[in-house]
């Protein structure tokens, strides 16, 4: 997204755990309140990316916005998701509280990503490696959205001058299932991907093995609710602000996916 800024003619400042200490970089940490400031100084609008493994990101992330707001920042954008709305759990509760917070605002809510199957995603690894995506998704459809998509609806809702002040719901252009990923990727890089179906339960328990429990829980209820239909569905989201059409799973595939 900063690159899309850039273009813009924008003056951004990238600012992150691992943010080196080139020309508009900064370190910034939600857990390290000495990093706030700098990231801060000078800054009128933030793109917000919550902090990782955390199913309570409000705790640390409001007392932080409270101090963007004292410090001058006027618009703030929120990556959160399409699975959760405003007052759900994790990040809905920012969400909720970023209206009250800034006079301009927008809550970024994109569907499952599509680099989750060719980046360095579990699910691509899983493909790499065995062949295999294992979800608890049943036959339930995703419209997954492209990464880059989701950068230009932000660049938009970061610069344009009226603010959204709404939610937006960001997905691709048509809605798939596990099976069909599965085949997309099949068919265009010629090895053999198959959805392997777990249970609730056994995904759940595969997540804890590596996160904590609470949080694993919650992923496994937004792959409970995907079976169940909640994501089956596109928006003109991308089309309405960035005046193109998403890209489709097959395009990026054919472009990125795993070889």
């Amino acid at each position: 997204m900063c690159a899309q800024l850039a273009a813009r003619g924008v003056p951004v400042r990238a600012a992150g755990r691992r943010a080196n200490t080139g020309p508009g970089t900064v370190r910034f940490d939600w857990y390290d309140p000495g990093t706030y400031d700098d990231a801060l100084s000078g800054a009128d609008r933030v793109y917000l990316v919550p902090p990782l493994a955390t199913s309570t990101p409000a705790d640390v992330m409001l007392p932080v916005l409270e101090k963007a707001r004292a410090a001058g920042v006027r618009r703030a954008v929120l990556l959160g998701s399409s699975a959760i709305p405003a007052g759900g759990p994790a990040v809905g509760q920012v969400h909720q509280a970023l209206p009250a917070l800034f006079e301009e605002w927008a809550v970024l809510r994109p569907s499952w990503f599509m680099q989750n199957f060719t980046g360095d995603h579990q699910h691509a690894r899983t493909i790499r490696e065995e062949g295999v995506i294992m979800t608890a998704t049943g036959e339930g459809r995703v419209a997954f959205v492209d990464a880059d998509d989701i950068a230009a609806v932000a660049t938009h809702a970061l610069t344009d001058a009226q603010a959204p002040n709404t939610d937006l719901v960001i997905t691709g252009p048509e809605a798939l299932s596990h099976a069909d990923v599965a085949a997309v990727l099949t068919e265009v890089t010629g090895r053999t991907v198959t959805h392997h179906p777990l249970t609730y339960e056994d995904l759940r328990d595969r997540l804890a093995a590596a996160r904590p429990y609470e949080f694993a829980t919650m992923l496994a209820d937004l792959e409970r609710a995907i079976a169940e239909g909640a994501e089956d569905r596109t928006t003109d989201t991308v089309l309405r602000l960035t005046g193109r059409p998403p890209r489709s799973f097959r395009a990026h595939v054919e472009r990125t996916g795993p070889r």
